[in-house]
């Protein structure tokens, strides 16, 4: 009886110094977890306008990386089932004359974009100048070609 009583109080006096001594958790981004998330600043995107003189492509941080979009979405339709708005500009017929980056033969069926390629912004992401999130030491690297 004696060892039991000695076991429900050492347990106790573990509960007790344990409440005693709790920090509320902290998430990544410095705000307690509970705390409602605050709306994300609006970044301006890495580009001008699309197809302006002088638009520099947005560089690419390690081989392989999709090129990823240096303007706003915003203004263009959703990509649906009947219209692909980004052809519009990056076809094979009108890249030139629009002056934007030509698709990839990858991305062309018999001259025709293929239904696997369709959904650009699946890889191809719009690119804002932002401070990353958290800090990291990640050094891209492109082979020269």
């Amino acid at each position: 009886m004696n060892k039991t009583v000695t076991i429900l109080l050492a347990s106790l006096m573990t509960v007790i110094v344990g409440c005693a001594s709790y920090e509320p958790l902290v998430s990544m981004r410095g705000a307690d977890v509970a705390a409602a998330d605050k709306a994300p600043t609006v970044l301006d995107y890495v580009g001008k306008r699309p197809g302006s003189e002088g638009q520099k492509l947005v560089a690419r941080s390690y081989d392989g990386q999709p090129p990823v979009i240096p303007h706003a979405l915003p203004n263009f339709d959703e990509i649906s089932l009947e219209e692909n708005q980004c052809m519009g500009c990056h076809s094979p017929e009108k890249a030139k004359e629009k002056n934007a980056p030509r698709v990839g033969d990858s991305h062309l069926a018999n001259k025709v974009l293929s239904m696997a390629r369709y959904q650009c912004n699946t890889c191809h992401v719009p690119q804002v100048d932002a401070k990353p999130l958290v800090d990291n030491q990640f050094v891209g690297h492109v082979t020269k070609k």
